[in-house]
Formats: structure tokens, C-alpha cells, sequence
């Protein structure tokens, strides 16, 4: 009774989103291991969307993995990952998070019908990882065999590591290139580049889902923009020139 107390604390603790994805990619996968449902009716076959409707397919193809090893890493992922990031830049911002979630499903969708690619589960989780490693470059991960690195590189250890076992790496590629595609149209191109942010939540998410507090804390902040960071160290220097002294730290000697 206190084991199924402790799971159900547990399971109340991951943050409403993640929890809502976690439990789809437990289930969805459960379903074809036990015969509810057939695997060939959960993959991204287009045909079967174009014809017959199967419009359930562009989703459950990001949700089913054949139960395995790989498939309890996969939900270790999500929950460590997704959660990170909920928690941290998308912090009471549930509407940016579920429009960021959108925006790699569909992007992954689109990269997988042309490239045949049938499941995208650990594409979309990739996205999902690329996106909270750049924002946390400089963090130390360990892996296997207690490696250890900076985070900027896990995504590219994940996929060298899955090429080596399995001999293909397309689909974490695909997962990647989706990941970084939102972070510079988000984060890198109008922070670094002054750009314009071509990618915006849309007001009815707001409406459903508004934010609960402002600002972030944790992992994952959004990096500093560099014309922010320029400007300041040109007015630190500036303030040095004017007063032309190196200056003392109070307690000094």
C-alpha cells in the first residue's frame, strides 16, 4: 500500500504537461504490447491519413515504441527532460510550452513522411533534449560507462551512441535538426541576431491555458541576448573611462 502511495506522490510531482505526455507514452505503447490495439494502425503510414482518415496516426506515431529496454529509456527521458524545461524557461508559461510541443510534433511529422521514417517517439524526445542542452551548454553530463561532458553535446552522444547499436541515426538526426530549428527561430535568431521572432504563441492558447506567474528560475533559463550583454559591458567601460581609476573592490587593501 505505502509502494502505490509513493508512486501515486510520484506521479502527482511531475508538472502537468510533461505528466500528460508521460502518461500517452506509457499507455499508447502498453495497448499494442497487450493486443488492444494492432502497431501497424499507431505508425505514420500516410496513405491510410489521405484516404481512409486516420488522422490518429500523426500522433500516436510520436507516442508508440515497441515495449522494451529502449522504451523505459525513452519515458526516463521525458520525464527528466520535459520536466526540466516546464519547470524552468516554459515555468507558468503552460500556453509557450504546448505551442512548443506543437511545433516539434508537426515539424517531425512533416520530416518523417518525407523520409519514411514510421516513428518519431524518439525524434520528438530528441527535440525536446537538443532544445534543453543548448540552453544549458555549459552544464556537465554524465553517461554511460561514466562519461562525462558538457551538455551542448549530449544530443550528438545520444545519436552516436544509438548509430553504434543500432546502425542508423536519421532519426535522431531528424530530431536534432527539429530542436535546433526552434531554438534559433525562439531563442537564437531574435536574441543574438536582433531578428524578428517569427514563431509566436497564439492568443487562444493564453485563453485555455494563461500564465499562472511571471518569470523563470531552475535550468533552463533563456540564454542573455549578446547585444544586451554589449551594451552593458560598453556602459561598464564607459563609467571606468570617466572616473579613470582601475577601481577597488570595498575591502580591498
Amino acid at each position: 500500500m505505502s509502494v502505490s502511495n509513493d508512486l501515486g506522490q510520484w506521479y502527482k510531482t511531475i508538472p502537468l504537461i510533461t505528466r500528460v505526455w508521460f502518461t500517452a507514452a506509457a499507455v499508447v505503447p502498453l495497448t499494442a504490447r497487450f493486443g488492444i490495439l494492432r502497431p501497424q494502425n499507431l505508425i505514420l503510414f500516410i496513405n491510410p491519413i489521405i484516404y481512409n482518415f486516420q488522422i490518429w496516426r500523426l500522433l500516436t506515431c510520436v507516442l508508440f515504441y515497441p515495449v522494451g529496454f529502449n522504451y523505459l529509456i525513452n519515458l526516463f527521458f521525458i520525464y527528466q527532460y520535459s520536466t526540466r524545461l516546464e519547470t524552468s524557461t516554459f515555468n507558468g508559461k503552460p500556453a509557450d510550452y504546448i505551442f512548443c510541443l506543437c511545433f516539434l510534433w508537426l515539424c517531425n511529422v512533416i520530416l518523417g513522411s518525407l523520409l519514411s521514417i514510421y516513428v518519431l517517439t524518439d525524434a520528438l524526445i530528441l527535440s525536446v533534449i537538443y532544445i534543453w542542452c543548448q540552453l544549458n551548454k555549459e552544464t556537465m553530463m554524465s553517461f554511460w560507462f561514466g562519461m562525462q561532458f558538457k551538455a551542448m553535446y549530449m544530443p550528438w552522444v545520444i545519436l552516436l551512441f544509438n548509430w553504434i547499436v543500432r546502425g542508423s541515426f536519421l532519426v535522431e538526426l531528424c530530431g536534432i535538426v527539429v530542436g535546433h530549428l526552434y531554438f534559433f527561430l525562439v531563442f537564437k535568431y531574435p536574441q543574438d541576431f536582433g531578428g524578428t521572432r517569427f514563431l509566436q504563441t497564439p492568443n487562444f492558447l493564453y485563453r485555455y491555458f494563461p500564465n499562472e506567474r511571471s518569470g523563470v528560475s531552475g535550468f533552463g533559463t533563456a540564454p542573455i541576448p549578446r547585444r544586451q550583454t554589449d551594451a552593458e559591458n560598453n556602459e561598464a567601460n564607459r563609467g571606468r573611462q570617466v572616473f579613470g581609476g582601475r577601481g577597488h573592490v570595498l575591502g580591498d587593501h
